[in-house]
Order: C-alpha cells, then sequence, then structure tokens
C-alpha cells in the first residue's frame, strides 16, 4: 500500500531510532521483531521463545521489510526518536491506522534484550569437533572472529530441534548426502547423542576418498561409535537401515534431487536440505510470455535458483511431507541461505497433493522445465 510506504518514510525521516513490531499473527515465525538505527544502515533483531537473530539492512531494505511485516504478520508498529512516538495499527479487517506524538518515554533497547543469548549449543561446553573447526577454544570460549558462524550452526541446529522434539524416538537412523568435511555432520551427531540423549546410527556420505578417511579418523577420535562415513554416490544408494531422516547440505545441482528422491523413496520421515548450485532449470528455462524473467542473465540465474527449490518443495508435498522453506544463514554471510525442511505427514490430503503436482506442471510448461526430482518420482 502506498499509504504505508508514504508513513513509514515519514516516520524514520522524523528522527526515528527504534521501531518494535507486536501483535504477531499465529502464522508468524517470530514473536516479536525489533529495528534499531545504526549509523548509515538498521539492524533487525528477531525473537523466537529461545533466541535472536540479526541482521543489518538499508534503508531502502528496511522500509521494504517493515511494510511487509505490517502487512502480513504484524498488526502493530510503534517508533520511537526525536521525542516522537510513531504508531501504526492494523485491524483485523486490514485498516490502517497512522498517528505520531510527542514522548518522552522510549523503551531503551537493553530494557528489551539485556541478557545472555540462550543457544542449544552453549559457550562453556567442551565441543571437539567446534574446538577443531577454530570456533571454540580448547576450554570451550568462542573465538571472537567466529561469532558469526557459531550462530550458524546453532541455527542449523534450532531448525532440526524443532522437529526431533516433536517425535517420541528413542534412536534415530541418519543418512548424510554429500557430507564433504562433515564439519555439521559432527555437530548433529554431538547435539542428538549428548544433549538429546538419542542412541543414534548416522551415515556420511561423499565422492571424495580422502575427504571419507579423514572423517572418519575423526570420528574415531572423538569416540563417535554410531557415526562413519563411506564413499559413494548418492544416484542409487542402498542404505543398510531403515531411514528415519536424510540430510543433504550443499549437494550440487541435481545431486540434491537424487538425495531427496531416495529419502522420498525411503519413506524418511524428516528431510533436511539445503540446496546448491541449481544449474539444472537455468540451462532449460525459457518462455514466451514472461521473458522478462529469463532476459537478463542474473535475474535468469537467481530465478531459476529459486524455481528448482520451489518445485522441490512442491513435489514434496506431493509426497505426503509437510514442508517449509527456511532461511538458514542471514543473505549477508552467503548466498547459500535456504533450507528445505520435509515433515512426513501421518495423514495426507489428496487433492492438496494433486495441487501441488498441477502448479509444477504449469511451471514446467510454462517455461519448458524437466526438473530432475520430477522425472525421477514420475517418470514421465
Amino acid at each position: 500500500m502506498e499509504t504505508i510506504k508514504t508513513n513509514l518514510l515519514q516516520m524514520l525521516d522524523s528522527g526515528c531510532e527504534r521501531m518494535i513490531l507486536s501483535k504477531p499473527d499465529k502464522s508468524a515465525e517470530y514473536k516479536k521483531i525489533t529495528v534499531t538505527r545504526k549509523e548509515q544502515n538498521y539492524q533487525i533483531e528477531k525473537f523466537t521463545d529461545k533466541q535472536a537473530f540479526h541482521e543489518n539492512v538499508s534503508k531502502e531494505e528496511v522500509l521494504i521489510r517493515l511494510e511487509s511485516y505490517l502487512m502480513q504478520d504484524y498488526r502493530q508498529l510503534n517508533g520511537f526518536g526525536a521525542g516522537i512516538e510513531s504508531i501504526f495499527l492494523i485491524s483485523k479487517k486490514g485498516k490502517v491506522t497512522f498517528k505520531q506524538k510527542k514522548t518522552a518515554n522510549a523503551p531503551k533497547a537493553a530494557e528489551e534484550h539485556n541478557r545472555k543469548k540462550q543457544y542449544l549449543l552453549e559457550e562453556g561446553e567442551i565441543i571437539p569437533p567446534l574446538v577443531d573447526m577454530g570456533i571454540f577454544t580448547s576450554e570451550g570460549k568462542i573465538v571472537a572472529s567466529m561469532q558469526d558462524k557459531f550462530r550458524q550452526i546453532n541455527r542449523f541446529i534450532e531448525i532440526i530441534d524443532d522437529y526431533i522434539k516433536t517425535i517420541s524416538v528413542g534412536k534415530l537412523n541418519i543418512i548424510d548426502f554429500g557430507c564433504g568435511k562433515s564439519y555439521l555432520t559432527f555437530i548433529l551427531y554431538y547435539y542428538l547423542t549428548k544433549k538429546c540423549h538419542l542412541q543414534v546410527q548416522m551415515i556420511g556420505l561423499d565422492l571424495k576418498k580422502e575427504v571419507i578417511e579423514k572423517c572418519n579418523t575423526a570420528a574415531e577420535k572423538y569416540g563417535y561409535k554410531g557415526l562413519r562415513f563411506e564413499l559413494g554416490d548418492i544416484n542409487g544408494y542402498k542404505a543398510p537401515f531403515d531411514v528415519d531422516m536424510v540430510v543433504t547440505l550443499h549437494a550440487c545441482d541435481t545431486a540434491t534431487d537424487f538425495a531427496l528422491y531416495n529419502a522420498i523413496s525411503w519413506n524418511a520421515k524428516l528431510i533436511f536440505s539445503v540446496p546448491c548450485c541449481q544449474h539444472e532449470l537455468n540451462k532449460q528455462m525459457e518462455s514466451e510470455q514472461f521473458s522478462l524473467m529469463t532476459r537478463y542473465g542474473i535475474i535468469k540465474e537467481r530465478f531459476a535458483a529459486l524455481a528448482t527449490d520451489a518445485i522441490r518443495a512442491n513435489l514434496l508435498e506431493y509426497c505426503g511431507y509437510k514442508t517449509q522453506v527456511l532461511e538458514f544463514v542471514e543473505l549477508s554471510h552467503t548466498p547459500k541461505n535456504l533450507l528445505v525442511r520435509g515433515v512426513k505427514k501421518k495423514t495426507v490430503n489428496k487433492a492438496h497433493q494433486q495441487k501441488m503436482l498441477e502448479e509444477v506442471e504449469h511451471m514446467m510448461e510454462e517455461y519448458h522445465l524437466k526438473p530432475m526430482l520430477y522425472e525421477l518420482l514420475l517418470k514421465k
């Protein structure tokens, strides 16, 4: 809405230094969001029950974010600065009310969140993989330059923990496809066994012999008896046990599709995938009606990557998974920032499944696409 944009700009230009978004809808991912001016940019802080996540954005971007938050998930915004309080109220019917008044009482940032951040992996624990990665000192202290990486790892663990705590099992069988150097594999095994007290059998799979040898040596060093690494291809891999969870982090291009196909074929309860290098559709993509999305190289590349993961998410829904696409790490840290999370449903809605498939097929028809995961699942 143009009026919201105008009023938001008026609020920022009137000297607003701090904003608080509240009254979230039930669907909102965060309980509260605060925005604080930092010299030439703004810091956005998003709060869950346990944690807070930060990112720095420009004035132009913060305007876009604030408008989006107000139009979708939050029904109140209070802004403070220069002795003025700016107030946005959104009614249940979507009516927007904006007003400003003089005030001398603005909440201070320290009062909003003046406590130590609570992480699932805590500073002070001696976690051998984090020490070897250079994130922790030998005493369990966070290395100052590794704060961002520590937050990224905790975000990954938090995304998985959201669903681990919903399933009543004493053990998990896990396959990690394209494990590479396996930093997160070791951390995940540590968390599930040491913090969640689960019995875990976990196999990391990769094509590089020297990587597999080093990872098996490290697993033995750490005493992780339920964790081993094997040399093998994702395509056609035969699991030695009934698979509960599949993790695939940065498996390149269609390797992610083979990993998802295997997970679906095994009827895995949980799927966590961070896709990488989505080149397949970029090479195929053409459109008569929407050629503006394929005309400019960088736009086509990004659109193809997003289309790839949207299609994968829909196909997981078609196969009976409740699927979400989440932010894994902040954009400022790495472009590989989407995580596709699938949880097997106990019951399925046939009409919903068909709708998910039809949406994929409409996209395929419009852009002349043959996505690998679709070919594997439907073999048409």
